[in-house]
């Protein structure tokens, strides 16, 4: 290889991996905001997402995601439970109005038709 050819080589590989360092760095942000997100919501503190990038703490934090309550849920859950104690389950109305039952054949002769 010559001189100019090495040089063209790695000006390339130089483009190319600050190319695919671009991406993965943005990829990287994009799975923090993501799972940020999902823990967020889930009522966990979203700094909880930086652990998808350690190896064993990331099927930890799966599992706990899959099958443990959230905080969220928990929260209404008790909630309902405060609701329900607030309010009788099958409440007591006052009965409508009954509307009278005319006969159905007028005992007055003069208005039959």
């Amino acid at each position: 290889m010559n001189d100019t050819t090495s040089s063209q080589l790695a000006a390339a590989l130089t483009g190319f991996g600050l190319i695919f360092g671009i991406i993965a760095i943005a990829s990287i942000i994009l799975a923090i905001v993501i799972w940020w997100r999902i823990f967020s919501k889930a009522g966990y503190s979203g700094a909880l997402s930086l652990l998808m990038f350690v190896p064993i703490a990331n099927l930890v934090m799966l599992l706990i995601l899959a099958f443990a309550e959230w905080p969220i849920q928990a929260e209404l859950n008790q909630l309902r439970m405060m609701r329900s104690q607030q309010y009788p389950p099958n409440p007591q109305y006052p009965q409508a109005p009954q509307t009278p039952q005319y006969p159905q054949s007028p005992s007055n002769p003069q208005y039959r038709g």
